[in-house]
């Protein structure tokens, strides 16, 4: 599977010239819907079905600056999964050098409309089976 590819963009910078740390999360976040896609569990259609996977837990270490106009490749990655609570970890770099910038985790629970935990593999049989399918295995 390819990485997730973002260009840094001058609205993402501070008043140092570097991107703002805030950012980062956020790149890890479309990285994460993005990566769901790939493994065929776009989602919008968990929306639309009823599901929502809130942030839990979220953490970075930055390694190097990435800077306007660098374009980074993020990686993510499943490295826990349960069928109620799901976590990545993501591993972002310099496209051009390969120098690597960040590292990060996030962590997630999966919700019915009503904010009642789900069980996606008692209910969403699909989703468990892709999630599964790219578990790290240790």
């Amino acid at each position: 599977m390819n990485s997730y590819e973002h260009q840094a963009q001058y609205y993402e910078t501070d008043q140092m010239g570097i991107i703002h740390h805030s950012n980062y999360i956020r790149w890890m976040e479309s990285a994460r819907i993005w990566y769901m896609s790939q493994l065929g569990v776009d989602y919008r259609t968990m929306e639309e079905s009823g599901i929502i996977s809130p942030v839990l837990e979220v953490s970075s270490q930055y390694k190097s600056m990435v800077r306007f106009g660098d374009t980074v490749l993020i990686e993510p990655e499943i490295t826990k999964y349960n069928g109620v609570t799901l976590e990545l970890s993501y591993r972002i770099t310099d496209k051009e050098s390969g120098e690597l910038k960040m590292l990060g985790k996030s962590k997630h629970c999966f919700l019915d409309s009503s904010g009642k935990i789900v069980s996606l593999k008692k209910s969403y049989p699909e989703y468990d089976r892709a999630f599964m399918a790219k578990l790290k295995r240790v």
